[in-house]
């Protein structure tokens, strides 16, 4: 129930209380409360219980699509494309490769810790390094 309201809100709920019934009356107001929400809960429960017994197995194929229903509010758009684009792979952009290289030793040959060289890029198209200094080239039909 109370699964959005935070402790600050119930400390503000506490104080303007205290502040609009009193401290005399705020006590019985609380306890007032308790015992309905308590009460509620109990109502609430003894209903599904009812609708359980007299509905038998077929409750819970009513209670299937809205269990999925509430998993909506749970949905996370920008997981939802990932895993629609990418299938599950847990490394879509092949970044693990670059940074354990396949053998298990996270970039170090094992020996004295440098990092071994990235892997070659594919033969069918050259990379060419620019200098430290120098701009790369511009397409001006490509922007």
């Amino acid at each position: 129930m109370f699964d959005s309201v935070g402790w600050g809100e119930i400390l503000v709920i506490v104080v303007a209380g205290l502040f609009i019934l009193g401290p005399e009356r705020l006590p019985s107001a609380a306890a007032w409360l308790g015992k309905t929400i308590r009460q509620v809960r109990e109502y609430a429960t003894g209903a599904q219980t009812k609708l359980r017994d007299e509905m038998g197995p077929e409750f819970e194929e009513l209670r299937k699509p809205l269990q999925d229903l509430q998993s909506l509010r749970n949905f996370n758009p920008r997981t939802a494309v990932r895993r629609t684009l990418f299938d599950g792979d847990a490394d879509p952009l092949g970044l693990n490769a670059l940074k354990n290289n396949g053998n298990g030793t996270n970039g170090t040959n094992g020996t004295n810790g440098a990092s071994t060289p990235p892997a070659a890029p594919p033969a069918s198209r050259p990379v060419e390094r620019l200098a430290p200094d120098e701009r790369p080239p511009i397409d001006p039909d490509a922007t």
